[in-house]
């Protein structure tokens, strides 16, 4: 090979290995923005993933995913591509839907009330914040994203462990905040499960829940279930109540599956 060959065999592959770095994008999946938080006295970022139709459609309005460990290497990524799965056309399963995601500081202070259990409080030395956010999540972050977000009045909260713990305790306390609930593995353990123990707070407008948990041991396993009981003789009639027992998962893997079930259990019908 001479010369000139070789030098126009570099010259085209330079332009090429150009033209390739010049046609890279970032690959982006939704947005994140931070807001500050007076209830918490902290900032918070929150992840958001927009449908596909969010830009395009001026006037339309969409139903919003609470989503409790929702920071990109937690839960939000893989909640967001069912979210998107599961509205295609051909899938149907659900409606287009924001999905918000709370990325976690210290979830064993958020999602936790205080505790009697000394081996709690030794465990979760910062517990008992659930208070202080679920006040962040009433009052500041669902008034922010109705603001900022072409959004419905459809809300539904997604929470897995001590998230399922949270989900559970704002239902029983504070069911009005959402209108689906979808409680995953949920920590009732957590002060000698003295939430099961609490009198639910009445509500008037529809709502369904989901419970769902894997093999993971007898304790969690029971309290999903006595969660499921409890609320089969306390809940109104019209209310949605559906259980799943994932055997063949455990602890790390039973949320995916068990929102994918919810969501075709709780919102398939609304898309026919």
């Amino acid at each position: 090979m001479n010369f000139k060959s070789y030098f126009f065999i570099i010259i085209i592959t330079f332009m090429s290995t150009l033209t390739f770095a010049q046609e890279k994008q970032p690959f982006a999946i939704g947005e994140t923005v931070s807001i500050y938080s007076d209830e918490l006295n902290e900032e918070r970022t929150l992840n958001i993933y927009l449908p596909q139709s969010y830009n395009e459609a001026a006037d339309k309005k969409y139903p919003v995913i609470y989503l409790l460990d929702g920071s990109a290497d937690e839960d939000f990524i893989h909640i967001a591509g069912l979210v998107q799965f599961g509205s295609f056309s051909w899938i149907n399963m659900i409606p287009e839907t924001i999905v918000v995601g709370i990325s976690n500081i210290d979830r064993k202070h958020d999602f936790t009330y205080p505790t009697k259990n000394i081996k709690d409080k030794e465990d979760f030395p910062t517990t008992g914040g659930s208070k202080k956010f679920i006040d962040f999540i009433a009052k500041e972050l669902q008034p922010f994203i109705t603001k900022n977000y072409m959004v419905t009045e459809e809300r539904t909260i997604i929470g897995q462990s001590l998230g399922g713990l949270l989900a559970s305790e704002i239902f029983l306390k504070k069911p009005d905040l959402f209108d689906h609930y979808i409680i995953v593995s949920p920590s009732l353990w957590w002060d000698d499960e003295s939430l099961l123990n609490i009198q639910a707070t009445p509500y008037s407008t529809k709502k369904s829940i989901y419970i769902g948990v894997g093999k993971e041991g007898k304790v969690m396993e029971t309290v999903a279930k006595q969660l499921h009981e409890k609320l089969k003789t306390t809940v109104p009639p019209s209310t949605q109540l559906e259980f799943n027992y994932f055997e063949q998962l455990d602890h790390g893997d039973t949320l995916h599956l068990a929102a994918y079930d919810a969501f075709k259990k709780l919102f398939s019908s609304k898309t026919e």
